[in-house]
């Protein structure tokens, strides 16, 4: 396998980590039902064909074997759409993962997230898989920017024994990254400093929240940006920091704002310092179309991020 170039879709960084995984000597054992083209999982199987299993059309019962599987020791990945998993599973990984022995040690990689799936449509976009993952109670729940630190996020999940969810996606985004970056679980990244505003991003939308601190700095707005990968345990300290030293937070996401970043941000700040809020991302469900003409039509862009950091700045006292 070669390593992807610097536009890549984050979804191209699993097999990668599951090969390091097991190459660090971490007992890893993947499924997947019958997407492994799309979840990119075949790669793996192909390399470890004792490592790798199929299970068809049917995304609960592959939950169940993945249980059945880390109850015996195995580190066990399952991949499928973000709207199947956990969509179409949430029952059973209430049930099978998160409830027995605190958590059991399965990982959900679930590519296609959020409304860059693109043309599938509107029952493939998949915009409340945070809100339903990050319920889960010992849950993980991470969403990388670009192909490198998908790929660490993979690798740092599988090293522990809780359950995890991480979220890819389908398009090949510009690379966020170099080789020098670290992934580290619960924390956020600071990308760029700046004392008027807090950008809070995950995912795609990370881009969007620099090329929006770019907008403002044209306006001397001075934006703090954040990538916020880890969306739970979400990284209270840096939160709590960027509310003291900015005064005013925005959130944005791919992903409905109820139940995602959003939601988790706003948490800390009612628990500790209040600073006016402005939160972007989805608002109603999907249509069909290219993706980054998707991002447009949902207003998932820099300059609605740039208003939103306006909006909260009005409101400081």
């Amino acid at each position: 396998m070669t390593q992807a170039a610097s536009a890549a879709a984050t979804r191209e960084a699993y097999p990668y980590a599951l090969i390091e995984l097991v190459e660090q000597g971490v007992d890893v054992v993947a499924i997947d039902a019958d997407l492994s083209v799309s979840t990119m999982g075949y790669q793996f199987g192909e390399k470890y064909p004792e490592r790798w299993y199929t299970v068809g059309v049917a995304e609960q019962n592959m939950v169940g074997i993945a249980a059945g599987l880390a109850a015996c020791g195995k580190t066990a990945f399952i991949a499928s759409f973000a709207v199947f998993l956990p969509g179409r599973c949430f029952d059973q990984l209430r049930t099978s993962v998160a409830q027995p022995r605190g958590g059991l040690n399965v990982k959900c990689v679930a590519s296609h997230g959020g409304i860059t799936v693109g043309e599938d449509g509107m029952s493939a976009q998949a915009i409340e898989d945070l809100a339903l993952a990050t319920s889960l109670v010992p849950f993980d729940v991470v969403v990388p920017a670009d192909f490198e630190s998908a790929k660490q996020a993979i690798v740092a999940v599988g090293k522990t024994t809780r359950p995890a969810y991480v979220r890819t996606g389908r398009p090949k985004v510009p690379a966020v990254y170099g080789p020098d970056y670290r992934f580290e679980l619960g924390k956020a990244t600071v990308l760029r400093t700046g004392t008027d505003v807090t950008l809070v991003a995950c995912g795609v939308m990370v881009r969007a929240a620099l090329e929006a601190a770019e907008l403002l700095a044209g306006e001397g707005v001075s934006a703090r940006v954040l990538d916020m990968a880890t969306v739970k345990p979400v990284d209270r300290e840096s939160v709590i920091a960027a509310a003291r030293e900015t005064g005013a937070v925005v959130t944005a996401e791919e992903h409905q704002t109820t139940g995602g970043l959003g939601t988790a941000v706003a948490r800390v700040l009612a628990e500790t310092v209040p600073v006016p809020m402005s939160f972007v991302g989805v608002d109603r469900y999907g249509t069909s179309g290219k993706w980054d003409e998707l991002l447009t039509y949902f207003d998932l862009t820099p300059a609605r991020v740039a208003a939103a950091a306006r909006e909260a700045i009005s409101r400081k006292r």
